[in-house]
């Protein structure tokens, strides 16, 4: 079964903490952003060249619906002007999950 739509995913397992974690960051970009955020706050230029090939929209939508989660924050500087992102405590509890993943793809993959 594909699952196309986002009711589709929700309607999947709604009451089931797996699927939940899968629906927020189930796709490669989000994870992505917590793997890269989880050395050092970065800027939306660092992002995009870490993660090359996710279109500037891309990035934009997935950096905002992580923050909509609770999972970054996106710290705004006067002098100079700028922009960073970086993890919140719910985000840095994933520290866990990407080692298991990253530990699983040098062993398998």
């Amino acid at each position: 079964m594909t699952l196309r739509t986002a009711q589709q995913k929700k309607d999947l397992c709604p009451g089931c903490p797996v699927a939940r974690v899968a629906d927020i960051l189930g796709d490669s970009c989000s994870l992505l952003i917590v793997r890269d955020l989880l050395s050092t706050p970065q800027r939306f230029s660092q992002l995009e060249t870490s993660l090359r090939g996710i279109s500037t929209r891309t990035l934009t939508n997935k950096l905002k619906q992580l923050e909509h989660e609770g999972m970054i924050k996106r710290n705004e500087y006067t002098k100079p002007q700028r922009v960073e992102y970086s993890l919140t405590k719910k985000g840095e509890a994933l520290h866990t999950v990407i080692d298991a993943m990253r530990s699983y793809g040098k062993k398998y993959l």
